[in-house]
């Protein structure tokens, strides 16, 4: 198996077990990953470091304004895509073999947590994972220990806030909160257009 794939598989919904090979597979992008982030968490590196790291993690070229604060985790790190002028803050960890989309000018605080599997239900079976993409609209802020779970969609310009636990969509423009999170409220116009004085959340 390769990752092609291993990701086609994903996409089309199929799970990831023992029986179609995938599940020593995932292991194996697991350990590569590691890899990377034993030498990106553990010493010193720039920023244009950084970037070099992420890339190798990730497979690909990624937006020179890009920003990640280590530590950072992932277990896998091949399916995630950002837009421009993302910041990552430091402890965060993507889970992201279902595919993880994040989208223009999002801040991700401390100790995030994005996570597009879960177990199967069975208990005989549950070592079989099960994927569903999380995707990250333009604007969005995620407060620190939040954790978004899999097939979640947050509409652009939201808020997520500390300690939140996302477990169903979010739409734009709305801060959410709690566990399981649900709508606090919408932002207002003053809000949206910069013009209101900040408040807590």
């Amino acid at each position: 198996m390769n990752e092609t794939q291993f990701f086609d598989r994903i996409r089309r919904g199929l799970p990831i077990d023992m029986a179609s090979g995938t599940l020593p597979f995932c292991g194996a992008m697991s350990e590569t990953a590691l890899r990377v982030l034993m030498e990106l968490n553990h010493t010193y590196h720039t920023m244009d470091e950084r970037q070099q790291l992420m890339e190798q993690l990730m497979g690909k070229a990624l937006p020179k304004t890009l920003r990640v604060m280590p530590p950072f985790h992932t277990d896998c790190g091949r399916n995630t895509t950002f837009g421009e002028d993302v910041f990552i803050n430091a402890g965060c960890a993507f889970q992201d073999q279902g595919g993880i989309t994040i989208g223009s000018r999002v801040l991700i605080g401390h100790h995030v947590v994005l996570a597009t599997l879960n177990h199967d239900f069975c208990p005989q079976e549950r070592a079989t994972l099960h994927s569903a993409p999380i995707v990250i609209g333009d604007d969005v802020w995620i407060g620190s220990n939040a954790t978004v779970v899999a097939g979640v969609t947050i509409g652009s310009g939201s808020i997520i806030a500390a300690g939140a636990v996302v477990t169903r969509d979010v739409p734009e423009n709305t801060i959410v909160g709690g566990v399981p999170a649900r709508v606090i409220r919408a932002l207002t116009p003053e809000e949206l257009e910069g013009r209101a004085l900040q408040a807590a959340v």
